[in-house]
Formats: structure tokens, sequence, C-alpha cells
């Protein structure tokens, strides 16, 4: 029953999808776009970032508290917060 409830919405959706073209499309993207540049959404953007990289900084430094020592170094090795013990979650972005 799932999967007939799934494929139908599927259809309906597809349907509906290209009924409203691609200008419709354009219209709805153009709209995404211009609300992601205001001044709100970047700022809403910014503090979700800092509250993410924050909360990460948390979990690291708890695993790598509870853990860190009895994981072997090919283990820490890989993961730069375990083997600078002192990283924070900029070191995550500069692995590339």
């Amino acid at each position: 029953m799932r999967k007939l409830t799934f494929i139908a919405g599927l259809a309906i959706g597809y349907v509906l999808g290209t009924r409203a073209g691609r200008e419709r499309y354009e219209q709805l993207r153009k709209t995404a776009r211009d609300l992601s540049q205001t001044s709100a959404v970047q700022s809403a953007t910014r503090g979700a970032k800092q509250a993410a990289g924050s909360a990460a900084n948390k979990a690291g430094q708890a695993v790598a508290d509870r853990v860190g020592d009895r994981l072997p170094n090919s283990v820490t090795d890989r993961i730069p917060y375990l083997s600078n013990r002192g990283g924070t979650l900029d070191d995550w972005d500069s692995q590339g």
C-alpha cells in the first residue's frame, strides 16, 4: 500500500510540475534566490552555522575526552579533531 501511495504521489507531482511549466519554475527559482539574499536570511544562516559549529565542537570534545586515547592511531590520524586534541571545527574545513 505504501508503494502505491508513493507512486501516486510521484505521478501527481510530475503532472502538476509539468503543467506549471518552465516559466513558473524560473519564477520560483528567482523568488527563492532573492529571499536567500535578504539580510534577515543571511543573519539567520550565520547564526545557524555558528550554533552548529559550537555544537560540533562540544560533541567532538566529548568524544575525544571519552574515547580519543583508546582509539588506534590509524583512526586518530584520519580525524583532524582527534589528532590535534585542541582542534576546532575550522580544522575540519581546512582538510579540503
